[in-house]
Formats: C-alpha cells, sequence, structure tokens
C-alpha cells in the first residue's frame, strides 16, 4: 500500500478527558506528549493540559518530533448567535494558525446532550427539527467555513454521537447544504458505528469531502449495555465503549477502510482518537498498539 500523502497523529484524549476532567486527571502534558512520540506518532491534537503559549508549545513539541494538526472547536450554532460563533471560532484559528495546523475540526453542542452524564445518548440526542433550523444552521457553519478558508485552513465538522449531525442521513443534508469550498468533514469511524452506520459504506460517500479522519474501534458489548441500559454517552465512554484499532475486542473492519483511503485522493492526518479510562486502559500501550496495527496495514 502506498500511503505517502498520510501522516499519523493522536489525540490527548486517550490520555486526559476534556469532557471528564478526572480521567487522567493524574497524566501531565508533559507525559502526554512523550509518550506519543515514544509510541511512535509524529502529530497530535490540542488537549486541556497544553500550554496556551504557542512558543512554549512549539518547543515542547518540537523536542518530541511532533506538530499540531487539529482542534476540536465547540460549535454552537443552535443556541448562540453568530457573532459569537465567529469570535470563539477566530480566536482558535489564531492559535491554530500560529501552530501550522491546516485544519479545525468540532461538531455542534449546543443542543447536544453529549456532555451531560444523565441523558440517554441515543433518547436524548440534538435535533433539528424544521427546515429554518436547519437553514440557520447551515447557513452559520458555511460563513464560519469561508473564514476559515481565507485564512488557508478548513473547517472538518465532526459528525458526533448525541448531536444533531449523528447519522448518516444527517450528515448527507450537512453536506448537501453547505458549499464544499467552506465546509468539509472529520470523519469518525467508530461514532458512525456506534450511530448504528456502516463506517466503510459511510468512508466510500464522504471520502471526496474529508477533510481530517479519526480511527477508534468499538466494544460491541458494551455498545449493547448503551441500548439496554439507555446510557449516557459519557458514562458508555467510562465504561469502555471504545477502544484502539488493533484491539481484539473491536469490531470494526479497518483493512477495508484503510483501502477506501487508498484508493482514494486523500491528503492528511489519520489521528488515533479512542477515548478510555486511563486508569483501566493505559494509553501508551494502547497507542502503541494502534501504532503497530497502523504500521502493519499501511507500512507507515
Amino acid at each position: 500500500m502506498n500511503f505517502e500523502n498520510i501522516k499519523l497523529g493522536v489525540a490527548p484524549i486517550n490520555w486526559t478527558n476534556d469532557d471528564m476532567p478526572e480521567l487522567g486527571g493524574e497524566n501531565t502534558f508533559e507525559q502526554c506528549i512523550s509518550e506519543m512520540a515514544l509510541a511512535g506518532f509524529t502529530g497530535c491534537e490540542v488537549g486541556n493540559k497544553f500550554p496556551r503559549d504557542t512558543d512554549v508549545l512549539k518547543k515542547a513539541l518540537g523536542l518530541r518530533g511532533l506538530q499540531i494538526c487539529n482542534q476540536w472547536n465547540s460549535y454552537e450554532l443552535t443556541t448562540k448567535s453568530l457573532e459569537e460563533n465567529i469570535n470563539n471560532f477566530t480566536a482558535l484559528l489564531d492559535f491554530l494558525e500560529t501552530m501550522g495546523a491546516k485544519v479545525i475540526g468540532g461538531g455542534e453542542v449546543g443542543n447536544s446532550c453529549q456532555g451531560q452524564m444523565t441523558v440517554p445518548v441515543f433518547e436524548g440526542k440534538g435535533m433539528l427539527n424544521s427546515d429554518e433550523e436547519w437553514k440557520s444552521f447551515t447557513d452559520g457553519l458555511n460563513e464560519l467555513g469561508k473564514i476559515a478558508r481565507g485564512r488557508g485552513m478548513k473547517l472538518a465538522f465532526h459528525h458526533h454521537m448525541g448531536t444533531c449531525i449523528q447519522s448518516i442521513a444527517e450528515t448527507d443534508r450537512l453536506l448537501a447544504e453547505t458549499d464544499p469550498e467552506n465546509v468539509y468533514l472529520n470523519y469518525d469511524c467508530g461514532h458512525f458505528y456506534f450511530a448504528g452506520e456502516d463506517p466503510v459504506a459511510a468512508l466510500k460517500k464522504y471520502i471526496g469531502r474529508t477533510a481530517h479522519i479519526h480511527l477508534k474501534d468499538v466494544r460491541p458489548n458494551v455498545l449493547q449495555r448503551v441500548h439496554d441500559e439507555k446510557l449516557s454517552f459519557l458514562t458508555a465512554v467510562k465504561q469502555g465503549v471504545f477502544t484502539v484499532p488493533g484491539d481484539s475486542e473491536g469490531c470494526i473492519d479497518f483493512p477495508s477502510l484503510f483501502e477506501v483511503i487508498k484508493e482514494s485522493d486523500y491528503q492528511g492526518w489519520i489521528v488515533l482518537e479512542a477515548e478510555q479510562d486511563p486508569a483501566v486502559a493505559n494509553p501508551l500501550e494502547y497507542a502503541m498498539i494502534a501504532r503497530k496495527f497502523f504500521k502493519n496495514l499501511t507500512g507507515i
């Protein structure tokens, strides 16, 4: 396989969880990035323990051969004004541009249940309930994407469990109602599988509109509990619904996913983002499992 236009990164949420700071609270920023490099990754996303001083961050990453490839942005187009969203978005663009990133990610959190510990993820997900709500949302996203494009960056929107963009049908409409020059997809196989979709079919459908890729696996026995017990998204994470590619407990067809990527024109980052409880799943150990698995499939 030839993956010369692909770089492999990793998300710090595997070490310290932004939504549940108690998960990995003992892990320092320096430990996190050192173990990323030790596991063999060359890029990373930004976590809550990362210093915001760009000179300090660049030095720390440079010592370890790492670079920033993306950061989550919390869009609140369903609950806040476009002006407020633009202010938050451009502040993050300033930071990412200084760090040399070409992608800004994130999903809609304004009417989402993804961060609520007690709301069942399937029953309480965010919704866009009318054509007017859809238009307001996609118009705002288009405007933000235009701002990013004007600065040489791509807005890569993350479909996510518990949000108004969770299913393939919702993703279809989002992409159909936004400008392909302004809005791209942050594809995530784990979230599509969690949502009951076929992640291979989804990647085939969206690879031409994808600007960033997250890879994680799903433990089907835990996912079944999410349905049976009506668990929240955060509870599902704590109970281990996600794991890394290469873990025998997972179920996603990664060889087929990599075949789709190989046959496409995709250029950019593939990021390991498999949030688990670090006290249960040692982040370095699991990052190394995934890195070895990626190398076996891609040669990189």
